[in-house]
Formats: C-alpha cells, sequence, structure tokens
C-alpha cells in the first residue's frame, strides 16, 4: 500500500516519533491526523504541514475522545488507511522504592496510557478502516503500526511499568493481526532502541555520551526521522505483518 493520498492517524504526533512521522508521512504525499494532548505543539506543526494535516485533542485512554477524533478525521479527509500509535509515557516505577512498595497508581497510568491507549485508538480506526475499498489487489484496507520498545525484552531497573506496558503491545500485535487479517488490515509493531527524542536534550553531557555509546553499531543515538522510514516501510510492503521489529543497532540493554 503506498502513502500517497492515504489518510494516516498519528498519536504523540506533537513530538518525538510521532512528530517525524507525520511530517515524513506528509512529505510522501499523506494527509494526515496529529492525535496529541499537546494541544499547542499539535495545531503549530498541522499548521506547518498545511493542506492535507490536521491536529485533534486526543485523550488516547477515553473511548469518547478518540471517537469523536477519528469521527472529525472522516468527516475532513473521507476515509483512513493508517494508524500509528506513539503516544506514551515512561516515568519509573520500581517495584520497591525508598519509600516503600512501588507507586501503584502510576504504574496503573503508564498501563493505561502506553497499552489500553493504544488498543483503544487501534479498535476504532480499524473499524473504520474496514469500511474502505480494497486498495490494491492484495485486498488491503488499512495498516496498524504500534510502538513497542526494546524495553520489552530487557526492562531495566526503574522500567517495571514501562516493560510491562510495552510487552503488552508485542503480545498484542500478532493477535490483533489475526483479528484483522479477513478486514485486510495489517498490524506490526516498532520496538525502538535510544532514539533521540526531546527527552535525551534534558540529560547532562556525561549521561547522554554514556548512552549514545551502548548501540553496538553505529554507535549513536538513532534518529526520530529513521524510525519514520521504517514507519513507511511496513505500510508499503504488503507482506509485512505481526512483526514487532526492532530498531536498535544491535543494542542489548543491561540492567542498569
Amino acid at each position: 500500500m503506498t502513502l500517497k493520498d492515504k489518510t494516516a492517524i498519528i498519536t504523540g504526533g506533537a513530538s518525538g516519533l510521532g512528530e517525524a512521522t507525520a511530517r515524513h508521512f506528509h512529505a510522501l504525499g499523506a494527509r494526515v491526523a496529529i492525535f496529541d494532548v499537546n494541544r499547542e505543539a499539535g495545531v503549530r506543526i498541522a499548521e506547518e504541514l498545511g493542506d492535507g494535516a490536521m491536529f485533534h485533542f486526543v485523550d488516547v485512554t477515553s473511548a469518547s475522545s478518540v471517537e469523536t477524533a477519528v469521527a472529525a478525521v472522516l468527516t475532513n479527509f473521507g476515509a483512513i488507511h493508517v494508524c500509528c500509535n506513539y503516544a506514551g509515557i515512561a516515568p519509573a516505577v520500581k517495584t520497591v522504592g525508598r519509600d516503600g512498595p512501588g507507586d501503584l497508581d502510576l504504574f496503573r497510568k503508564v498501563i493505561e496510557i502506553n497499552l489500553i491507549g493504544t488498543f483503544n485508538v487501534s479498535r476504532v480506526a480499524a473499524h473504520a478502516m474496514s469500511q474502505n475499498e480494497p486498495l490494491d489487489d492484495d485486498g488491503s484496507r488499512g495498516v496498524i503500526i504500534h510502538t513497542a520498545s526494546v524495553a520489552a525484552f530487557e526492562g531495566q531497573i526503574g522500567q517495571a511499568a514501562y516493560s510491562a506496558s510495552k510487552g503488552g503491545v508485542v503480545s498484542l500485535t500478532l493477535t490483533m493481526a489475526r483479528d484483522l487479517a479477513r478486514n485486510g488490515i495489517r498490524v506490526n509493531a516498532i520496538a525502538p532502541g535510544l532514539i533521540h527524542t526531546p527527552m535525551f536534550d534534558a540529560f547532562s553531557p556525561e549521561v547522554y555520551d554514556s548512552l549514545a555509546k551502548q548501540p553496538l553499531y553505529p554507535v549513536r543515538l538513532g534518529k526520530p526521522a529513521e524510525v519514520a522510514r521504517l514507519a513507511q516501510h511496513l505500510v508499503e510492503n504488503n507482506y509485512m505483518n505481526g512483526e514487532c521489529v526492532r530498531m536498535d543497532a544491535g543494542i542489548r540493554m543491561q540492567a542498569r
């Protein structure tokens, strides 16, 4: 399936990996709908992109918020062909901390946004995709791309909530692909390693340099644009389905 003249929902599209993917897809001729809670950044990016771009304030954990936003995309762009789930948070949650048992409310919040939010957006987007006419000889109607993480496989100390949420995303991917096969909808996931998003700008030079030396090769942080190009490939290659693709320059995370 090509991206030109298709419509893509991108959650978390106002920053980081989501922003890079929104810009890349739009440059390839796709219409993009940016879903995010950062209204100021989302509006700015949509205005910068111009025609074929829109922003909608979306809480991915809310059924009504997602349903309203998807309805707006259908009204504005007529159909939905791609859904990229980048929205997520990554606070530290230890099982036992200095002050006692780990923060259960924070653990629950991470699961709610990263895992349940991914399913919430996907289920509504997939229903819209299932109404599409087949787009090619394979009967393609849509593509869903989740965002997992290498933390799903090698979660470090303090990543209990994040690792659990991303492990859930990995497990969700093949099952959802099986669910949606009869609808002509493919589902894949990207598991990024250390990608230079704005979060890294807050680190000290020493911490940044230490992280940048960990990948096997190339020895540097990944670029959001590289993740965006992988997302493009997952959309365009019809034989990619039910997969979780690590994009980490060969890194294997240690305990800390």
